[in-house]
């Protein structure tokens, strides 16, 4: 249903499960007095609870802490801290630059989508699997059609993040889920046929968060902050250093391939200039 009729029922009013603020009074979030109910939670703890509505134990916190802990590098010659750092040498607010860092995350080969896209794929061929099919006729078709993400790095097979995530996630007995142990199955099949595909941060994040329960969107939620404490200390070194100064570019180091060197002329000018 849509049209008038239906938007006048929305109107002058929000309908909202979530939450609502009352200035002066309270707050309410997910049906909870945020100050009176919630104010003995950490701030992760309630960014999943708003995402999920879920109360996750102790156990499985601190495992969703170390996925954002163990990939938070403050390096301003990563892509997305690049744009922080950028902006603070640029002389930008910290607001601006955390936004745009945060918006090129997404990126498709190393950001957030190999994640999403891993996420999926976990999830679809366990259904496969159950159904009685082969993994690794499963595998050797997705690859013909598509690229499967979570394995491969582009500049070292390595991934020096996952021993510690996963010595965190044995050390609280959450390493023996099904999507995890399914993951390492898929790696052994990939390095048969390359042994550069093992897994990558993004395949064990997107496992491990599928055995705490994550919907595909919620996971979306959850990790979009994954790299985000990385980037405010590349801000401020750029923003206290000479301004503009960051990975200056000379023209020398411009590969250029359009028109070839020419002159130019005013109307009525015949000679170069």
């Amino acid at each position: 249903m849509n049209g008038p009729d239906f938007l006048q029922q929305h109107t002058d009013h929000l309908k909202s499960r979530m939450g609502a603020c009352f200035p002066g009074e309270r707050a309410v979030f997910r049906g909870h007095d945020l100050h009176a109910e919630l104010n003995g939670m950490d701030w992760l703890e309630l960014y999943v609870f708003g995402i999920t509505g879920r109360r996750f134990p102790p156990q499985q916190l601190r495992l969703l802490h170390a996925m954002w802990v163990y990939t938070s590098y403050p390096d301003a010659r990563i892509w997305n801290n690049r744009v922080a750092a950028l902006a603070g040498s640029s002389r930008s607010t910290p607001t601006l630059a955390l936004a745009a860092s945060l918006a090129v995350s997404e990126a498709t080969i190393y950001g957030g989508y190999p994640s999403i896209s891993a996420f999926d794929f976990f999830m679809r061929i366990r259904k496969k699997v159950e159904q009685g099919e082969q993994l690794e006729k499963i595998i050797h078709v997705e690859r013909r059609t598509r690229r499967i993400y979570g394995y491969g790095r582009p500049i070292t097979s390595a991934d020096e993040r996952l021993p510690w995530l996963l010595e965190r996630a044995h050390e609280l007995r959450l390493d023996q889920g099904p999507h995890l142990r399914l993951a390492f199955d898929v790696e052994q099949v990939l390095l048969n046929d390359n042994q550069l595909l093992r897994m990558n941060y993004a395949g064990l994040v997107a496992a491990l968060s599928l055995d705490l329960g994550f919907s595909p969107k919620e996971f979306h939620l959850f990790r979009f902050p994954i790299t985000l404490a990385g980037m405010a200390p590349c801000f401020l070194e750029s923003s206290q250093n000479t301004e503009g100064t960051l990975f200056p570019l000379s023209c020398a180091h411009i590969l250029y391939e359009g028109h070839p060197k020419r002159s130019w002329k005013a109307p009525g000018q015949s000679e170069n200039l």
